[in-house]
């Protein structure tokens, strides 16, 4: 009898925890909350994610919520700490009680979160990372946005291969997105048979600039892929400026180009970006013409941005299964509508969900910066 009713508490106890999150849904309110990357070198760029995503909650907000609920989202700094990160998470769910986390960014912070959202049972919806290790089989907590890294490498060594690139250069900053991306990296490269001339490294505690420009500079390489964001992307391409090597630079949707205009500025020009966006300049793409009105309505001299851009999308979908789900909102009816929702279209961008697969999108085109700092895909 005893060992009956334990182990009737200890359902009741596993209950209780799958269905923590559900306490962030009220009769007036559904509650998000994210722990991001807010100061550092990828702060900026983090923040513009923010910013895209509050244009959205603002908008539908204003016109009366969700079936009534008005969303909130809150966000705590992890500075591109995993153990923060954690901490951050921890807080969010246990204490301010969120539905759900929305957008979280990094690949080694949403690594070291998985284990919270299977102990809560909180749905992280839109993580700000392609990692493949988080696309394999399915988390049932954890809903992808963003086409996966692979995605984006496989079309850089596709158009490498095509244009007849033979020394190919490998930069990465020494840390959970750089050794993600290495990994992608050499996949793509033993597949089509494009060996890598060299795989620079810097410290991100310490970088070193000036010895990964020489070490790039002695391989001389027609292309580098740049496996890192933020301010370390500039810097680098400053200092292989300084040397006589004139590779062409592709890099990751990861890479803010407001950062990289403003940093470069006219040097900017000619780096390709592979994007796992629509481009702002088409207007005619349903979730384009309705971020750039929503933009200009609210700050008519604001302008577009690619990561603010992205935010609005993840923000845009979350709303999309929040509507489709109904009043009768939970962690497992979210997860229903959306394993059933098949192909969720805003134009040229579409992701798809079902049990089998939370992978979001895999939508990613090629960019390249022109002479006015603009992306031209």
């Amino acid at each position: 009898m005893v060992r009956k009713w334990l182990g009737m508490c200890a359902w009741m106890m596993a209950a209780v925890a799958a269905h923590a999150g559900d306490e962030g849904v009220t009769p007036t309110e559904i509650r998000l909350g994210a722990s991001q990357v807010l100061s550092g070198p990828l702060g900026p760029q983090t923040l513009q994610y923010g910013e895209g995503a509050r244009l959205m909650f603002d908008a539908v907000n204003a016109a009366g919520g969700v079936h009534g609920r008005k969303i909130s989202f809150t966000t705590l700094d992890d500075g591109f700490d995993p153990k923060r990160a954690v901490e951050n998470t921890r807080k969010l769910i246990g204490e301010q009680k969120v539905f759900m986390l929305f957008n979280s960014s990094g690949t080694a912070q949403t690594a070291a979160v998985l284990p919270l959202l299977k102990e809560s049972g909180t749905i992280l919806f839109g993580p700000v990372t392609g990692a493949s290790s988080m696309r394999e089989g399915v988390n049932p907590h954890l809903f992808h946005v963003r086409a996966s890294y692979a995605n984006e490498t496989e079309r850089i060594f596709s158009q490498l291969k095509q244009i007849g690139v033979t020394r190919v250069a490998f930069f990465y900053q020494d840390d959970g997105l750089g050794k993600t991306l290495l990994g992608e990296v050499k996949k793509a490269s033993a597949a089509l048979n494009l060996p890598l001339a060299a795989e620079i490294k810097v410290d991100p505690a310490a970088p070193d600039f000036a010895a990964a420009a020489a070490a790039t500079a002695q391989v001389n390489p027609q292309a580098v892929i740049v496996g890192t964001a933020g301010l370390t992307f500039p810097q680098y391409v400053k200092a292989v400026g300084t040397t006589a090597a004139r590779p062409t630079f592709y890099g990751y949707s990861v890479a803010s180009l407001d950062v990289i205009n403003r940093e470069l500025k006219d040097k900017a020009r000619g780096i390709i970006l592979a994007q796992i966006m629509p481009s702002l300049r088409n207007a005619t793409i349903p979730v384009v013409a309705e971020y750039l009105k929503l933009l200009k309505d609210k700050s008519p001299d604001a302008a577009p941005s690619a990561s603010q851009f992205e935010g609005f999308v993840h923000a845009r979908l979350l709303v999309e299964g929040l509507r489709r789900t109904g009043r009768d909102l939970s962690t497992a009816s979210f997860t229903r509508t959306l394993e059933s929702a098949g192909e969720i279209a805003f134009g040229r961008f579409t992701a798809k969900y079902s049990p089998k697969s939370h992978n979001g999108s895999d939508y990613v085109e090629l960019a390249i910066i022109d002479g006015q700092g603009q992306l031209r895909y």
